[in-house]
């Protein structure tokens, strides 16, 4: 029992000589760590303190290097500036030494300035003294003696002068006659543009006889739907292969062309389909209207113009004055203004705008009141265009005086290019003035949305609001407007007034 308590007690105590010895352990063991951490810090700054101080030698190396060339170039630019100030001491000498030189040639050129004034003026006072003498010997005076000398030379000569100022003044106008006669031939030998008259009708070819039939329709409801909505009249007659559109509006004509050129090609030719080509033909027109005129600006040379003058300006394509194209005739006067210009020294640019514009005023002259001139300075005006262009487009016509130079070539140019043989034809221009004249006197009238005057003007159709006017109402206008047409216009034959009241109820079925 003793035994086993010793044990025990032995076991205890060695236990605890074990624990304590491997605390001892333990603790010998992290000593020896610590050690060895101090020792590897205290080698990492000793290495730092190594490096930082050989990079503070190699440092003070490279500054001292640098110091030593510095100074060295120190040394250079000193002695350059001495040596430039040694340059600009001697040419100040130099300087110095020129100037005094100059001073005493300066000196004796005034010395030889007043000898020659002096010498001067002894002679003046030898030549007053001859003066005085010879005029006391000749009892008159130098003034005296001078008139008197050419009294005696003209009267002498006066027949002879004045046959001389005749031949002179006969001569001169003779040459500028020439000279003008010369300037004018040459223009218009280097412009020589051809002329094609317009005409009143449009062929439409057709690829047979049958689309003709479907050109009138049933009881002839699509011709009529056609004539109606263009404004023209269609002669489907005997000839084979075409169609004739017939009409004084060389607008509506086109239009006309382009819509029934596209309904052939579509293939359905009814009322609805009609009205709707006719407008897609007026939009394409439009487009033709603006291109036009782009291109005349840019042919006849005129740049910076706003784009809804050229608009204005294209218009013109589709009019005619006494059957010449009129956006032709503008383009052919800026060519002939502009070289005009060129001869004589005038502005060519204002010359050349002056003329290309000078009609503008016709593109506009049926839906707007006043000559073709007013509404050409109102339209120019309205686009801020400059006053000498006004000017030299307003005096073509004579209704405005000749201010400027430009003025009066623009209206040599429009003499020029209207007088040329075969430039221009009198009666139809009075035939087409007349039928605009039939269409202006129904357009006159309270209601009316639109007239066309068509069968080469032995007919107007007239088409009325019928909102606007009755059956009634539609009576008596076309017996008013066949009584100012008896009145104001002269025709031959009779002329036939159809007005047309129509109500047309839209509805869609979906």
């Amino acid at each position: 029992m003793i035994s086993l308590k010793l044990l025990m007690v032995l076991a205890g105590i060695s236990a605890i000589m074990g624990i304590g010895l491997g605390y001892f352990l333990r603790y010998l063991i992290a000593l020896g760590e610590k050690t060895s951490s101090e020792t590897k810090v205290k080698q990492l700054l000793l290495d730092a303190k190594t490096k930082a101080q050989e990079t503070l030698d190699e440092a003070k190396s490279k500054a001292d290097v640098l110091i030593e060339s510095a100074k060295n170039e120190e040394k250079t630019a000193l002695t350059q500036v001495r040596k430039m100030e040694e340059r600009i001491i001697k040419r100040e000498e130099q300087v110095e030494k020129r100037h005094s030189s100059l001073e005493s040639e300066a000196e004796e050129i005034k010395e030889k300035v007043k000898k020659i004034n002096k010498i001067k003026e002894d002679i003046d006072k030898l030549e007053e003294e001859k003066r005085k003498e010879l005029e006391k010997v000749a009892s008159l005076t130098e003034d005296d003696a001078k008139d008197q000398l050419l009294k005696d030379i003209e009267k002498k000569y006066e027949e002879d002068l004045l046959i001389r100022i005749r031949k002179i003044e006969t001569s001169g106008k003779e040459e500028l006659e020439r000279r003008a006669k010369d300037i004018l031939s040459s223009i218009i030998q280097r412009l020589a543009s051809s002329t094609a008259s317009e005409v009143t009708t449009t062929s439409v070819p057709i690829p047979s006889d049958d689309i003709k039939g479907k050109i009138i329709g049933k009881e002839g409801r699509n011709i009529r739907a056609f004539e109606a909505a263009a404004g023209i009249e269609v002669i489907v007659d005997d000839t084979p292969g075409t169609v004739i559109i017939s009409g004084f509006d060389p607008v509506r004509r086109h239009i006309a062309k382009v819509a029934l050129e596209s309904l052939i090609l579509d293939g359905r030719i009814q009322p609805a389909r009609i009205e709707e080509m006719v407008e897609n033909a007026r939009r394409e027109i439009d487009k033709i209207i603006r291109d036009k005129g782009e291109q005349a600006a840019y042919e006849a040379g005129v740049f910076g113009v706003d784009p809804r003058l050229l608009s204005v300006l294209g218009r013109l394509h589709f009019r005619t004055s006494y059957g010449q194209n009129v956006l032709r005739h503008s383009i052919e006067i800026a060519h002939l203004a502009g070289m005009l210009a060129e001869e004589l020294g005038a502005n060519v640019v204002v010359a050349k705008k002056g003329a290309l514009f000078h009609d503008i005023g016709k593109a506009m002259d049926h839906e707007v009141q006043g000559t073709h001139v007013e509404i050409g300075r109102r339209i120019l005006q309205k686009f801020n265009i400059e006053e000498d262009v006004i000017k030299a487009m307003q005096a073509h016509h004579g209704e405005y005086p000749y201010e400027t130079l430009e003025s009066i070539i623009v209206q040599t140019a429009d003499a020029i290019s209207g007088a040329r043989p075969g430039a221009r034809r009198d009666t139809l221009e009075n035939y087409l003035k007349r039928l605009g004249d039939l269409e202006a006197i129904a357009n006159s009238f309270s209601g009316v949305e639109k007239s066309y005057a068509i069968q080469a003007g032995r007919e107007i159709r007239i088409f009325v609001n019928p909102k606007d006017v009755t059956d009634l109402e539609a009576h008596k206008m076309a017996r008013s407007i066949a009584d100012r047409v008896e009145n104001e216009l002269k025709y031959p034959g009779e002329i036939k007034i159809n007005v047309v009241r129509e109500t047309k109820v839209i509805e869609y079925a979906r």
